[in-house]
């Protein structure tokens, strides 16, 4: 494309509705509700390109896509005008021009995931959006054992069996908090990235943990192994945050 603008949009999304973020067969999806909206305005075919991607029924507070234009507009009318067109459970939070070779995905270098679940299990208002469990969970043990993620490794353990076997499984892990918060427990986790089912994985694993069924000898031995069949754990989409995805311009 000659002459063309480069735009950064963050976006924050419920994926109750959604079959996840990536275009598929027989179910919607958040990319293409964003491309036909994009595609309607510009009058051509758009294709985003995003930081990653997210499975069905799991929300972001803040993906990051990047799309090519030969229109110019004023950043806030980029971010009114998608807002006008897209479902209300999609929102644009902001557009940047940002230089041409930017790029969402390979220039990503931190991302934030949270990961929710409650025991308030008879409230409807929590049901899209966080897992529910009657047990009391041992927030200091979970904590104890999550610890032992945090670095760099291997995490073949904490992955979908179907995963591109030429794909790194390397990946570091900085922070992973588990923090009480009333009837709630959120788990923090920030990394340099995650692999497909990682962050859901790793979450059922400490719930585990938090109700006395591992170890953290156990799940030392998990990651260990770099086994993809040595992890059977994994939590429901809906508890699932992508909450930031950090670049190393951000300021």
């Amino acid at each position: 494309m000659c002459g063309y603008y480069r735009y950064k949009v963050t976006i924050s999304y419920d994926g109750t509705n959604y079959g996840g973020w990536q275009k598929q067969p027989n179910t919607n999806s958040i990319q293409e509700e964003i491309e036909c909206v994009l595609s309607k305005m510009l009058k051509e075919d758009v294709i985003i390109t995003a930081s990653g991607r997210t499975d069905a029924k799991v929300h972001a507070l803040g993906q990051v896509f990047h799309f090519d234009s030969n229109k110019q507009l004023e950043e806030n009318n980029w971010k009114k005008a998608l807002n006008s067109l897209l479902p209300r459970d999609i929102r644009v939070q902001s557009v940047k021009a940002v230089h041409q070779d930017f790029h969402a995905r390979f220039d990503a270098v931190e991302k934030r995931y949270d990961y929710l679940i409650t025991d308030d299990v008879d409230n409807p208002f929590v049901e899209n959006y966080m897992a529910k469990d009657t047990k009391q969970l041992d927030v200091a043990y979970m904590q104890e054992c999550a610890n032992v993620f945090i670095g760099t490794y291997d995490f073949t353990s904490f992955t979908s069996n179907k995963i591109d076997p030429r794909k790194p499984r390397v990946k570091t892990i900085s922070k992973l908090e588990v923090v009480k918060e009333g009837r709630n427990i959120r788990m923090i986790f920030v990394g340099t990235g995650f692999l497909r089912y990682m962050v859901r994985m790793i979450s059922q694993t400490l719930i585990e943990a938090g109700k006395q069924r591992l170890t953290k000898e156990e799940i030392k031995d998990m990651l260990d192994s770099k086994d993809k069949h040595a992890c059977r754990h994994k939590a429901p989409p809906q508890g699932l945050y992508l909450v930031h995805v950090r670049y190393k311009d951000d300021k």
